[in-house]
């Protein structure tokens, strides 16, 4: 069953076995660190978690053109962890890319370690692992280089990708890894301006909310709605979103490996339209509102949970 084409993430049958399962390995020993890092979450932090994760995913439905006929998409692990910290941005990367996945078909599930391991702890690392060395400086060299970390775990997660398709056997390493690096320095920078446009938002409207301090102004539960609107509101322009194939997409084509690719065995809210509805514009505005809601949910039950645990 020949792969049908998802917006996002590694499909089945682009890695081995081996690999995949060595991905999986990594990423449950990183997510159960994690785990056990964010056991001090404070009031706040918990929804602000199911906002960001809600943020996120409605985020990554749109595609932005970039050069050659090709599209990119926030990943928002350097965001996530800017915002979170490293482990609790880590553990919203995580639930997007599940609930993708399981929920929408995208991505494959033997490969949603990798997945999870590229787009989410790769980027949350790196992303914060820069930004944390100018925490006290002033917020327009704290902007600079937010940008700059988005931008290099953009390109952090693509090296990893070539890595693991050579590792594979599925393309060569000098032609995977200069395709794939090329593609998203394009898209990265996309990544980096939306990260900082991010940011910088929320240093004019919320300034608190990027502070370690439990002791944050107001209850939390204003600006909780308005971040839950916004990730809304970003759904429905999902529809706008460029058709063009994303990096990884252009990169199997032109090497010759994109029908390698099998689809997901699940068949839920496959390719983020709804059944009942088909293709169209309400159909996948509809369906980006279901998966705003899930991950939020799942985001704010599981960090309620793991603060309760410590409690």
């Amino acid at each position: 069953m020949l792969y049908v084409p998802a917006p996002l993430h590694i499909p089945d049958g682009f890695l081995s076995l081996t690999i995949s399962l060595i991905c999986w390995a990594i990423t449950a020993l990183a997510v159960t660190v994690a785990v056990r890092r964010t056991g001090s979450l404070g009031e706040r932090q918990v929804p602000l978690m199911g906002i960001m994760a809600a943020f996120i995913f409605a985020a990554q439905m749109i595609n932005f053109p970039v050069a050659g006929g090709t599209s990119g998409h926030l990943l928002g692990g350097a965001l996530a962890a800017i915002v979170l910290g490293p482990w609790a941005g880590m553990l919203v990367m995580t639930a997007v890319i599940a609930v993708q996945g399981l929920l929408f078909q995208d991505g494959g599930l033997l490969v949603m370690g990798a997945n999870i391991l590229n787009m989410g702890l790769l980027t949350a690392a790196v992303g914060y692992g820069l930004y944390r060395i100018v925490e006290e400086r002033s917020r327009k060299t704290k902007l600079i280089v937010a940008g700059v970390a988005a931008w290099l775990s953009v390109m952090a997660a693509a090296l990893s990708t070539s890595l693991q398709l050579w590792l594979s056997g599925t393309a060569r390493l000098d032609i995977v890894v200069p395709a794939m690096l090329g593609v998203h320095a394009l898209i990265g920078l996309g990544e980096a301006l939306i990260t900082v446009a991010a940011l910088a938002f929320i240093f004019r409207t919320r300034p608190d909310l990027l502070e370690q301090a439990e002791g944050a102004e107001g209850n939390g539960r204003g600006w909780a709605a308005a971040g839950l609107l916004i990730a809304l509101a970003v759904v429905v322009l999902s529809p706008l979103a460029s058709a063009n194939p994303d990096g990884l997409e252009r990169v199997a084509a032109d090497l010759g490996f994109f029908d390698r690719g099998v689809s997901s065995p699940l068949n839920f809210l496959s390719g983020y339209t709804l059944p009942f509805l088909g293709e169209g514009v309400l159909s996948t505005i509809l369906a980006g509102v279901v998966g705003v809601l899930v991950v939020a949910g799942v985001v704010f039950v599981a960090a309620r949970l793991f603060r309760e645990r410590t409690t």
